[in-house]
């Protein structure tokens, strides 16, 4: 939208407040609301904030940072307010000098998205996002007691599912699916696929919009991604594919399972340099519970058809459906900065298409059914089974610097270790049950 239209907007529409919507390095949602009298100030100046409180942002010698709107990205916002309509609108962020931020989340994946733009290329994602409600935020009593699909009463979970889908629709977003998951109170949205920085800023918002319906209903949503030991944790499986124009470059009818040599490229790139992107799809400690062997979470680094057990699935399709060509990678958790998984993914595949990697051969077994020397013989790795070993595998590669820049990477690996250090010195519940009594 043009100044004047958005002007119109907020008039007609009487808009009393315009919330400025960013995320820090993490991917944690922040925003700074202005009246929407000081809206045309903003769109000539920004609006400043202090980024040395933001984490991953500024040193506090260097706070001063301002927000810019992108105009493409302003929406009134479904949500109850006392005061009359609010809008949103995602913003990028400017040094005092008028340049963009480097180690801004959005900025980082539009830099990546340059390196796809160059080849002619159009990196669409379409994800499957898996979250948990439960009756508060003061523990883990679920709704429902339901597995895949069920679809029997209470309703709760479904009646809450419904109305975020049509809070989700009057913002443009468009939902293709919902359903339960395996696990007790666990839900699935999956939305349709768009270009990725669209579908960054959606994904950003569904989260919002999923954690305001089931609070505005004396509920609570989360994303964590292992909140209940001994059940399924909540993916994020990412769905991917190039465009050229209106053609998918993944889909190749001659072959078996109709991918083409670009596709085997990315997906190539995607398994050789998974390990040392795995900090970035799956960022926290509690990460690491959920990609564990028996629970659906993929653990090997391998690639299949129908098989559910590799990294990365190749869906069918009908064979008319070209475009619905694209591979699914399955290991990130809806708890990871869309911005920085989409950038890491996309440069992880370019690679491989560039650099012409071999593709290995498909499993189509049950790998979680071979013995660790049945895996070694056919050359599956695993994932890292830590945040210290991802922290490590980060450290070695050469990805994950590439794309968030020396600056970043190392506020993310700063920020991670100390994640770890606090962990490890905690005394958990369990060393307390299994060697107490012991020792």
């Amino acid at each position: 939208m043009h100044r004047e239209e958005i002007r119109k907007i907020i008039k007609e529409e009487g808009i009393k407040f315009i919330q400025l919507w960013f995320t820090d390095l993490e991917g944690s949602l922040k925003s700074v609301s202005i009246p929407a009298s000081r809206w045309d100030d903003v769109l000539t100046w920004g609006a400043s904030f202090d980024g040395s409180s933001i984490r991953g942002f500024a040193r506090i010698e260097e706070s001063d940072m301002f927000l810019y709107p992108d105009l493409s990205t302003f929406v009134i916002l479904p949500v109850e307010s006392s005061v009359g309509k609010i809008a949103r609108v995602f913003c990028d962020v400017k040094t005092p000098d008028g340049n963009y931020y480097e180690d801004s989340p959005r900025w980082i994946l539009r830099e990546a998205l340059k390196d796809a733009e160059k080849e002619g290329f159009t990196y669409y994602v379409g994800p499957e996002l898996e979250f948990f409600y439960f009756k508060s935020h003061k523990g883990t009593e679920f709704l429902d007691f339901k597995g895949y699909f069920d679809y029997i009463p209470p309703d709760t979970g479904e009646a809450l599912l419904r109305e975020t889908v049509e809070l989700l629709a009057s913002m443009g977003i468009e939902v293709e699916y919902i359903h339960h998951e395996v696990s007790p109170s666990q839900y699935e949205i999956d939305l349709k696929y768009s270009d990725a920085l669209t579908m960054a800023d959606a994904l950003v918002t569904a989260k919002f919009i999923v954690k305001y319906v089931a609070e505005k209903n004396g509920y609570y949503a989360t994303f964590m991604p292992k909140p209940v030991e001994g059940i399924n944790g909540s993916g994020l499986h990412l769905h991917q594919s190039l465009f050229r124009g209106k053609e998918n470059t993944f889909f190749d009818e001659s072959d078996p399972y109709h991918l083409s040599e670009m596709g085997r490229g990315f997906l190539a790139g995607l398994l050789r340099h998974s390990r040392e992107i795995t900090l970035v799809t799956n960022q926290w400690i509690n990460s690491y519970k959920r990609l564990v062997p028996g629970y659906e979470a993929p653990v090997y680094i391998c690639w299949g058809r129908y098989n559910r057990s590799p990294l990365v699935r190749i869906p069918a399709i009908p064979l008319e459906k070209k475009s619905s060509m694209r591979v699914e990678y399955r290991s990130p958790d809806p708890a990871c900065n869309p911005y920085l998984v989409f950038a890491v993914l996309l440069t992880a595949g370019l690679e491989g298409i560039k650099k012409k990697y071999d593709l290995p051969s498909a499993m189509e077994e049950n790998v979680y059914h071979f013995t660790s020397e049945e895996r070694k013989e056919k050359g599956i790795e695993s994932l890292p089974g830590s945040l210290i070993e991802a922290i490590m595998e980060a450290e070695k590669g050469t990805i994950a610097r590439k794309v968030l820049g020396d600056s970043a990477f190392e506020k993310l690996i700063a920020s991670k270790k100390a994640q770890w250090d606090e962990y490890r010195t905690k005394v958990t519940k369990y060393e307390i049950e299994k060697y107490f009594p012991v020792l």
